[in-house]
């Protein structure tokens, strides 16, 4: 009787501690920085979640879902979580090889007969793992501009790659490839018969009850309550226009908000259980979030997060965080910055969704850990933007504009440089001659049309027609033999995601 009573006074004990320990969070304060902090980053709206011990403990969104409009977010308002959606194509996945229909070492070839590499060995070999823990050999975001904005279906896409030079050594280093989420998108058609979309809402959505996730823009008005994505051009927010991810889902095409991505958060914190459903077993999740992929932490002096390895599971980051487990993803998509994180052994978690391009997303989530973990730790906000310098403009276009040299003239007349070119990796380019001025045209990808504008000598600035989240300022250069006849262009385009530089077109008239 006196261990029944000992026992039931540590257990008394214990859960008050921890009852205490989670109510010592100052919800007020936290409150009080995120708002300080969208105004501090100019992020047209932010909405976060945070996740604790199976709820939703927080849930508020700041700013506005369109700058120069005065409606705010909240908990259901809608953004595009972009690559936070590998997880959910992972997920899928594994639901395949628990039913019989993948093997998580089968070769991807095996079940996409199509599937093709830069070597027909490494082609021959590639798994499903491979895919998806970024290890195939490409470099990261190369081959992205294949599919950014184009109307190319999956498998025109994916036709494509085997023109694209690997970075690295098959298995010997990571490269985040798109490229090969769509292919597990892929992957997952040909093995059920259904796309992306489809199996993503009656596998995952459906049974959370996620009924405001989409995935597809087309559908955003009938949900209603959702952000506009936004662009940042001199120091200001410029409203974009949402873009349609949905034949390449995969790779991030879900469209959510924070009340949904909890039910997903407390699903995986859960060994893959929502009440009394099953999504996936814990030994799926488990591999899910083993390091496939594992990065070089440097150990000879500390680091903000006392960190002592970091790696890429399967559609996840894994990492440990104060010394706990961390897992999570961020997500980019045009005008909108996400991230979600969780701390399993804690069972917390943290949703951050913003629209626009300059993001206080992982100061928002650090500080939000630091808070419930109970670490003192430095103001995440401040250190951030700190690392950002006192101009916004990318140092890479600041330096081509100071090279630029002045009152020169091209080669040739300007009929001269019209024609089609043909990118290996890509397809037909052209260039016309309309009202005196070059004009730039992507048949593929009408959004990425522009005006050529003389820029020094075979060089020319491209002006968009349109808005682009991920770069602004380019030049095109048109490469002539030594008797000026046009072999090729090249691209430079400043930027961290869309990499215009591998396509080297080549004349083909």
């Amino acid at each position: 009787m006196r261990k029944s009573l000992l026992l039931f006074t540590f257990v008394l004990v214990a859960a008050f501690q921890s009852l205490s320990q989670s109510t010592e969070v100052d919800l007020k304060a936290l409150d009080a920085y995120f708002e300080k902090i969208t105004k501090d980053w100019d992020v047209p709206s932010m909405s976060i979640g945070i996740v604790k011990d199976g709820e939703l403990v927080f849930a508020k969104g700041y700013g506005v879902k369109e700058v120069g409009k005065k409606t705010a977010p909240d908990k259901n308002t809608l953004y595009a979580i972009a690559s936070n959606s590998k997880a959910f194509t992972a997920a899928i996945m594994a639901q395949l090889v628990e039913e019989g229909k993948l093997d998580w070492d089968g070769n991807v070839k095996d079940y996409y007969p199509e599937f093709e590499l830069y070597d027909p060995w490494v082609t021959a070999h590639t798994t499903i793992r491979d895919i998806l823990s970024h290890r195939v050999g490409l470099g990261t975001f190369s081959g992205d501009v294949i599919w950014y904005k184009t109307d190319f279906t999956p498998d025109e896409i994916l036709e494509r790659i085997k023109n694209i030079p690997p970075a690295y050594d098959f298995r010997a280093g990571y490269g985040y490839s798109n490229l090969m989420y769509i292919t597990a998108g892929e992957i997952i058609r040909k093995v059920t018969g259904k796309s992306w979309a489809e199996n993503v809402k009656e596998r995952i959505l459906i049974p959370l009850g996620m009924d405001r996730t989409i995935t597809s823009p087309s559908d955003l008005d009938s949900k209603g309550n959702y952000a506009t994505p936004h662009s940042r051009s001199e120091e200001k927010n410029i409203p974009i226009v949402w873009e349609d991810w949905e034949e390449i889902g995969a790779l991030g095409g879900l469209i959510s908000s924070v009340e949904d991505l909890s039910k997903w958060m407390i699903t995986n914190m859960n060994h893959g259980i929502y009440g009394n459903d099953t999504l996936f077993s814990a030994s799926a999740r488990n591999l899910m979030w083993t390091p496939h992929n594992n990065f070089v932490v440097d150990h000879t002096q500390s680091n903000d997060f006392n960190r002592h390895f970091s790696g890429y599971g399967l559609g996840w980051g894994v990492s440990d965080y104060q010394g706990n487990l961390r897992v999570g993803h961020t997500g980019g998509y045009d005008g909108m910055l996400t991230a979600f994180n969780m701390i399993p052994d804690q069972k917390l978690g943290v949703i951050v969704l913003t629209n626009g391009m300059k993001s206080p997303m992982m100061a928002a989530t650090y500080y939000a850990l630091d808070q419930f973990l109970g670490v003192d730790g430095p103001d995440w906000s401040e250190k951030y933007l700190g690392y950002m310098g006192a101009t916004e403009e990318d140092s890479r276009i600041t330096e081509r504009k100071v090279k630029r040299v002045k009152e020169t003239k091209p080669s040739l007349d300007l009929n001269k440089y019209a024609g089609t070119y043909n990118a290996d990796i890509y397809g037909d380019i052209e260039v016309s001659l309309e009202k005196g001025q070059l004009r730039l045209n992507f048949p593929n990808a009408k959004a990425l049309s522009a005006t050529l504008k003389h820029w020094h000598y075979d060089v020319w600035e491209i002006d968009w027609d349109i808005e682009h989240a991920w770069f602004s300022f380019g030049t095109v250069q048109f490469n002539m033999d030594n008797n000026l006849k046009i072999e090729r262009m090249t691209f430079d385009v400043p930027n961290d995601d869309i990499f215009f530089n591998e396509l080297i077109p080549v004349r083909v008239d």
